[in-house]
């Protein structure tokens, strides 16, 4: 799967009493699809994943996957600190027509020191796994950023495509590309080097399965030859190295010009078009006018990403016409102060 451009981290709606409102979830998705996203990612850690009961989790993956558009690559986080159950996550992803699946260490590994496991749990879920894994290194305390060196063995897995960083500056992705160099992969994209999903291939099936033959319409009277209906869906094959992905605000930058394909902060969440404009002006190697973008969001990324987290993100949303709403207990509401300084923040970040 191709994991290039922006990918937005998603939050996950709540009722006032806690219970999941999927019927803003949906109202996010077709919103966040209308943007220059490339993909949606779920149930990421911003996406209050360990909150949610298994049922919950399922109700969010169906109904996040039945509103976003086919163009967009859906990611799905799975993670569960038995191998059996991520694995079981993966396959009912799979079901729902999903593209590739996160993967960060479980808890009971994240002390560092139990290599030889650690390495076992990824290479045992992307061996069962029926879709592509995407690790995880995150720089919380329950996890942390993965070993280099482990990133770099698990690189050479058939099965796992690629990384999401959230490490700021360049130093980890510049080595982590030196250290794959050899890693090849082909992924099916389309005459302008878009992402081809799962979705939009059986889609496309559909569309060709729609004909009905001439002999049907007559009742079989007349024979007629009657050609198979071409393709919609034009393709390409791209050869891609490991994909990395840049999983903070102020890393974006740095981490595209180390040989990142990618970035996802979780800012871009509630500020997508602005992350999306920083991406798009690198692009263009328009690189002052990629700075200028990137400066522009620091502050308040730096506030609402990692100071306030889950709260300040999903107030962020609220304010640029996403549904934020509360986060989950025992997380807090953001106070009358913390909003106001994100609205100050945020003024030049609105969509």
């Amino acid at each position: 799967m191709l994991l290039e451009g922006l990918f937005l981290p998603l939050t996950t709606p709540f009722y006032p009493d806690g219970r999941c409102n999927l019927r803003k979830l949906e109202h996010n998705v077709r919103l966040y699809s209308k943007t220059p996203a490339a993909g949606l990612m779920l149930l990421s850690e911003h996406g209050e994943p360990s909150m949610l009961t298994d049922d919950e989790r399922r109700q969010v993956m169906g109904a996040a996957i039945d509103a976003a558009e086919p163009e967009k690559v859906m990611l799905v986080g799975v993670s569960h600190d038995s191998v059996a159950e991520t694995v079981r996550r993966s396959e009912y992803a799979a079901r729902l027509g999903y593209d590739a699946v996160l993967v960060d260490a479980p808890s009971v590994l994240r002390d560092g020191s139990r290599a030889k496991e650690l390495l076992a749990y990824f290479v045992t879920v992307a061996d069962r796994s029926p879709l592509p894994v995407v690790l995880v290194s995150s720089a919380s305390a329950r996890t942390g950023l993965l070993d280099l060196g482990l990133v770099i063995e698990l690189a050479r897995h058939q099965n796992i495509d690629g990384l999401v960083d959230a490490a700021d500056g360049s130093e980890r992705i510049a080595a982590i590309k030196a250290g794959t160099t050899a890693v090849k992969r082909d992924v099916t994209v389309t005459t302008v080097f878009a992402a081809v999903t799962g979705r939009m291939k059986a889609q496309d099936e559909t569309r060709g399965g729609s004909f009905v033959s001439a002999a049907a319409l007559t009742d079989g009277a007349t024979a007629l030859a009657v050609a198979p209906p071409s393709s919609a869906l034009k393709t390409r094959i791209k050869s891609v190295g490991f994909q990395m992905m840049a999983g903070s605000a102020a890393g974006m930058l740095e981490g595209l010009r180390a040989g990142a394909t990618g970035v996802a902060p979780a800012f871009a969440a509630c500020a997508p078009q602005a992350c999306y404009e920083v991406v798009a002006a690198w692009k263009d190697g328009d690189e002052g006018l990629a700075d200028e973008k990137q400066a522009r969001i620091l502050e308040a990324a730096a506030y609402v990403e990692t100071q306030l987290g889950v709260p300040g993100i999903k107030f962020g949303c609220d304010l640029n016409g996403y549904y934020g709403g509360v986060a989950r207990s025992p997380l807090l509401p953001t106070t009358g102060a913390e909003r106001s300084e994100v609205e100050r923040l945020m003024l030049g970040t609105r969509s």
